[in-house]
């Protein structure tokens, strides 16, 4: 019984995996924004492109 409250202290004490949770969920909102600018590139890339195809 006390290894398992030593092993909860123990636990309840560590913050790394808090730290990595916050590191995932940062890495997963910056991954959908940059997306989001990106694809907006892409439309206005593409546009700009067909544009300077049928001008040719």
């Amino acid at each position: 019984m006390k290894n398992l409250i030593a092993l909860k202290g123990a636990l309840c004490a560590d913050r790394r995996a808090v730290t990595a949770l916050e590191y995932g969920i940062i890495a997963g909102v910056l991954g959908l924004v940059l997306i989001l600018i990106f694809q907006g590139f892409g439309t206005t890339l593409s546009s700009l492109f067909t544009s300077i195809g049928s001008s040719i």
